[in-house]
């Protein structure tokens, strides 16, 4: 096999592709955003919790 037969093959598979729509793309993006957000503020919630409580122990 060629590498342009390989190109030919994979201009081929990409044409039976379901590509999501614009809208689609925007709201999982959105999506995606706000749950990396939501999970960056709990996990450093957790972070100041246990660091805040750590200092305590340790500290008196």
């Amino acid at each position: 096999m060629s590498f342009i037969d390989y190109l030919k093959d994979t201009r081929g598979e990409m044409k039976h592709v379901s590509w999501p729509t614009r809208d689609q793309v925007l709201n999982y993006t959105l999506l995606v955003l706000v749950l990396s957000l939501g999970v960056g503020v709990l996990l450093g919630a957790f972070d100041l919790l246990f660091t805040t409580g750590l200092k305590d122990i340790i500290f008196k």
